[in-house]
């Protein structure tokens, strides 16, 4: 079974994720994505998965597991957490560690094998919101888990293996790190000056419109102020929301939209690069939050990661943010 290990000194949990296992000598070799042939993720190929969680498109009266469908929610067939058992908390010497419980689950966004998510309409991209939406809904019943972190790899250098347009999620026992700060900032700003500090910066951009890429009547899109690597971008709802899965559907629309248009940018402007999205959203059965606002992080993988970085937690970004926002706001669409 995997497990989870907490980091003494700075509180960082890691998965040592044993049903992935590759041998020491094989993890600095990228898996190349399979190329030709069958894929498990095309239509009529739906034996090939294990059985799906949820689906939408297929007729009432046809099979389950069949095709028919428009998006798909499958388990992952080698999951980073393993849905059965019990976390298990228990203290090794001065360490801490659990059993690694989770789900982890694929979103398949389309029966087209061809077409990536930059490339789906709006309206089929609403529906791959509509479907994160619909599973945090469901696993937030159990109760052994904190937190749901929905992402997407797109291309080898972003971690993808497979070709297939889809994204995952992770359903783990711990709020990450990573969102723990953010909500931990955002409840200093608040405590200080009694505003969000999201809605802060949505009405700073939309002023300054320096770092703006494009904005609907819901959703603003633009270049963060201290990106960590270049093309860094956040969607962000306009109106304070701290909770991706309480957006009604037809504000989850107008994020697709955005959403669409910025990964269509990007791909145009930078060559189809590597990316990644991950969904930022308040922590499961948490209540409302004044301080902290949802959001979704896409970030092109234009650099790599090296000594400074994993030294000292900076990050080297060489392009402004400014003149990365300008250079995707000028992208025909």
């Amino acid at each position: 079974m995997p497990e989870l290990r907490r980091d003494p000194i700075v509180g960082r949990w890691v998965i040592i994720a044993t049903e992935r296992a590759r041998r020491p000598q094989d993890v600095g070799r990228l898996r190349e994505p399979p190329r030709g042939g069958l894929c498990p993720f095309d239509y009529a190929q739906e034996d090939k998965t294990p059985r799906e969680v949820y689906v939408t498109g297929r007729a009432p009266s046809a099979p389950a597991n069949g095709p028919g469908w428009k998006v798909r929610v499958v388990p992952n067939r080698y999951p980073a957490l393993m849905i059965e058992g019990e976390l298990g908390r228990e203290p090794a010497g001065i360490y801490d560690r659990m059993n690694g419980v989770g789900a982890h689950e694929v979103v398949i966004e389309t029966p087209d094998h061809t077409r990536d998510m930059a490339h789906l309409t709006d309206g089929e991209v609403a529906e791959v919101l509509c479907a994160f939406k619909a599973r945090i809904l469901d696993l937030r019943n159990d109760m052994r888990f904190r937190y749901i972190l929905l992402f997407k790899n797109h291309g080898q250098a972003a971690g993808a293996t497979l070709e297939h347009s889809h994204s995952q999620l992770i359903a783990l026992p711990v709020t990450p790190r990573q969102v723990a700060e953010e909500i931990e900032g955002a409840r200093r700003h608040y405590e200080h000056r009694e505003r969000c500090i999201f809605c802060d910066i949505v009405l700073q951009e939309r002023k300054d419109r320096s770092r703006l890429v494009l904005e609907n009547d819901d959703f603003l899109v633009f270049a963060p102020w201290a990106p960590r690597s270049p093309f860094e971008t956040w969607i962000i709802p306009k109106r304070h929301e701290s909770s991706f899965e309480a957006e009604p559907r037809e504000r989850l629309g107008l994020c697709a939209a955005a959403l669409r248009s910025t990964l269509l940018r990007m791909g145009v402007a930078l060559g189809d690069p590597a990316y990644n999205f991950i969904i930022h959203t308040n922590p499961l059965r948490d209540p409302p939050s004044l301080s902290y606002h949802w959001h979704i992080e896409v970030m092109p993988a234009l650099t790599h990661v090296a000594g400074f970085e994993w030294g000292s937690g900076f990050h080297i970004n060489p392009v402004p943010p400014e003149e990365a926002a300008e250079f995707l706001r000028l992208v025909a669409t």
